[in-house]
């Protein structure tokens, strides 16, 4: 078991969920396994059982006043399941079964690699080859890998991507400074790099997700509402993402815009988070209605500031937690609220989980920086230790991405 979760950390370390840029995810199987040394009656442990979908939506606000200075604000959506999000199962395969093949990306961000403007991206990310020996033998054993790909992808997603370098990725000081990597892995990551005619945000998106995301999810609404007003926003870019591990492929389709911070964080300001949406309340999808899935609908803020800061006066709930492996699992999964873990520093970072609610306002999400209390009362529990039973574990991107965070 510890083996398969060290190739999964490895694979997923490279191209985090959540910025494709793609931040993204951790320890589900520790948690199964926690369960079978925790001690509790099996009648503790099925009051509390709950489902773990494939299929993920996730919300996410970073506050960067260390690094870009800029707000950066993503929905994904994520699966394992290639009825969930569909690729053909012989391109999956034949992406899976290709051990050097770290990540296949599509994306529309500015500058994917150094000597690309305005144009798209087709990213098919490689591990090196210890027997090629200097640039020319890495290059050409990279390239043949890419050639390899790249027309039954731009037979799949309809695109006319055409090969433009070999690159080597060199500099990952924003990924580290962030604990996370981005649209492409840091120092030594190798890119077979092809590239087509920049699209439209709001265009590229839209095809895309028509033709990955099922109707069953794109009928029932939640985060993938909210994904599609938000492509339209000017500064929008998306991506889409295969991963592949040694049983399943992950899937993510993501889209991000960001904004110049125009508010100095400092003690007393209060976080709205929901406003850097344009909403006032974020509704999951409908497509969990017929069972518990408390882990899969998940909204995240994280803060990175110039100076110490803390969180203060939360206006909605606050889950309990138990520090297991230096991360704090939630020891309550039935009721809405937040878990900050860390609550104070230079970052913060908070996650919000639904609970059995199907809906959240702006009001219950807001909380401020730097004051004395975090909040007057927090949702009590009476079980010392977290009483979890995932029973699909199978699935790796939700409960991973929710307990992984940005901690190392």
């Amino acid at each position: 078991m510890r083996d398969v979760l060290k190739n999964i950390k490895q694979k997923i370390s490279k191209f985090n969920i959540s910025y494709t840029e793609v931040e993204n995810m951790l320890k589900i199987m520790f948690i199964v396994l926690l369960i079978g040394f925790v001690g509790i009656s099996a009648e503790q442990a099925y009051s509390q059982e709950i489902g773990l979908s494939t299929f993920q939506e996730s919300a996410q606000v970073i506050i960067d006043e260390k690094i870009s200075k800029t707000n950066i604000v993503s929905i994904t959506l994520l699966s394992t399941n290639i009825q969930e999000i569909r690729i053909p199962m012989e391109l999956e395969e034949k992406i899976r079964n290709n051990e050097r093949i770290e990540a296949i990306i599509i994306t529309n961000e500015n500058n994917c690699v150094l000597g690309v403007t305005d144009q798209s991206c087709i990213l098919i990310n490689i591990e090196r080859n210890p027997e090629d020996k200097g640039i020319n033998a890495i290059q050409e054993s990279s390239k043949a890998i890419g050639e390899s790909l790249i027309d039954e992808i731009n037979q799949v997603f309809d695109t006319n991507a055409k090969f433009f370098q070999v690159y080597i990725h060199s500099n990952a000081e924003a990924n580290e400074l962030l604990d996370t990597s981005g649209v492409v892995s840091g120092t030594g990551t190798i890119s077979a790099v092809y590239t087509m005619s920049m699209e439209d945000t709001d265009s590229m998106y839209g095809k895309l997700s028509s033709m990955l995301i099922s109707s069953s999810i794109r009928e029932n609404g939640g985060f993938y509402d909210v994904a599609k007003t938000l492509s339209t926003d000017e500064n929008a870019k998306m991506s889409f993402s295969i991963i592949p591990t040694e049983s399943k492929s992950l899937l993510q389709l993501r889209v991000a815009t960001n904004s110049p911070i125009e508010n100095e964080i400092k003690s007393g300001i209060e976080i709205n988070p929901l406003e850097f949406f344009k909403i006032n309340e974020l509704t999951r999808s409908n497509y969990f209605s017929d069972g518990n899935y408390p882990l899969n609908s998940l909204f995240q803020i994280i803060i990175l500031s110039d100076e110490e800061t803390n969180v203060s006066d939360v206006k909605g709930n606050i889950i309990p937690t138990q520090n297991i492996d230096g991360i704090e699992m939630p020891t309550e999964l039935t009721n809405e609220g937040w878990i900050f873990d860390p609550q104070k520093g230079e970052q913060i970072q908070g996650k919000f989980i639904f609970g059995e609610r199907d809906s959240i306002n702006e009001e219950e999400l807001k909380f401020s920086l730097g004051g004395d209390r975090i909040k007057h009362e927090e949702i009590q529990s009476d079980e010392s230790i977290i009483v979890v039973v995932i029973i699909a574990v199978i699935s790796i991107g939700a409960a991973i991405f929710y307990l992984k965070g940005y901690k190392k």
